[in-house]
Order: structure tokens, then sequence, then C-alpha cells
């Protein structure tokens, strides 16, 4: 997959979040940590691996 579908799956992953820390403003809660990177890009310059641990977020369907 390329770099640009990565970026994107961070943003589509449960365990991103946004901080409030502009040091540090991106954070995975699966790898508990925050980066000023985004953590797709953290965990793979640190590892050379892609992240194992994406998971889809949860859709909440709202009814009208």
């Amino acid at each position: 997959m390329n770099q640009k579908g990565k970026v994107q799956a961070c943003f589509e992953c449960r365990w991103f979040y946004v901080t409030w820390d502009p040091r540090f403003p991106y954070g995975c809660r699966s790898f508990k940590m925050k980066s000023l990177q985004l953590p797709c890009i953290a965990v793979r310059s640190t590892s050379g691996k892609e992240c194992l641990y994406f998971k889809p977020k949860k859709i909440k369907h709202t009814e009208k």
C-alpha cells in the first residue's frame, strides 16, 4: 500500500486520536504513544514494519 493509503488508514483507525499537546499532536492508544508524526509513520520509521494494530473505527448509525 502506498504512503497516502497508510496515512488515511491512520485517520480511520479506532486507536488513533488527536491530543491537545502541540509538541505531540497525534496519538495511538494501542501503542500508548504520542508523536509529532502520525503514529503509522512513527511505527514504520522505528520498526521498519507496517502497523499491525489497525482496527477500523466503529461507525455510529444515526436514525432520523
